[in-house]
């Protein structure tokens, strides 16, 4: 059976008498792919938040590869994020002055230390290789997408969370995307992914529905 790479127990999130996470209880397996749905305020966003390291729950563990990511400091939190942790978001994010090489290198960079061969190889893996020099603003947006992911896998990380990656597209650069994270799932990546797209969720192994920031469903696709 493959290792658990991600779990929680008793995972709960408060901000005053609001309980956006209440008692998460969840386990992901190396390879896995798991899809997270819910209405708006469910607590998909919160849920997300802190399995990337950004923020920390009130009560309870988050263990990712090994560790406990609740008792660490700021600054270990900071670390984790970055050695074991590709976030793909539905904003690009990317730096608008640097190439798509460059807003990849700069992953790298945060990380260790910087491989521009291993960065165009990133690119090429996403079909990006004749826009590596192009800007942000010269590529399409499933194109910056396709970017945001090579940077996200730059660096290895044992796991891949995306927040809604094909929300800002049109059908076409979704079919593309969507595409591509079937690779991903074929060459064996671990991904959370937070979606509103049924098309998306059902490639997935897993689909956890959150109601009221509790687990409604939790099942095999």
């Amino acid at each position: 059976m493959r290792k658990i790479v991600l779990e929680t127990k008793g995972l709960t999130k408060r901000f005053g008498n609001v309980t956006p996470l209440d008692q998460i209880d969840m386990q992901v397996r190396e390879g896995e792919w798991v899809s997270i749905m819910g209405p708006s305020g469910s607590g998909k966003t919160t849920m997300l938040n802190i399995l990337s390291c950004l923020d920390t729950s009130t009560e309870g563990d988050y263990i990712l590869d090994g560790v406990n990511t609740a008792t660490l400091t700021e600054k270990a939190r900071v670390a984790v994020r970055r050695e074991k942790i590709g976030l793909i978001f539905q904003q690009f994010h990317l730096v608008p002055y640097l190439t798509a090489l460059e807003n990849v290198m700069l992953a790298q960079y945060y990380h260790s230390t910087i491989d521009k061969d291993d960065a165009r190889e990133a690119l090429a893996l996403v079909g990006l290789s004749p826009r590596t020099s192009h800007l942000p603003s010269q590529l399409s947006g499933g194109e910056q997408q396709r970017v945001c992911i090579a940077r996200a896998l730059i660096n290895e990380p044992a796991i891949i969370l995306a927040d809604e990656p094909t929300g800002n597209l049109d059908e076409a650069n979704e079919e593309v995307i969507i595409a591509l994270f079937k690779e991903l799932h074929r060459a064996g990546r671990t991904i959370i992914l937070v979606t509103h797209n049924p098309e998306l969720a059902e490639f997935s192994d897993r689909v956890i529905n959150l109601h009221h920031g509790r687990i409604q469903k939790d099942v095999q696709v």
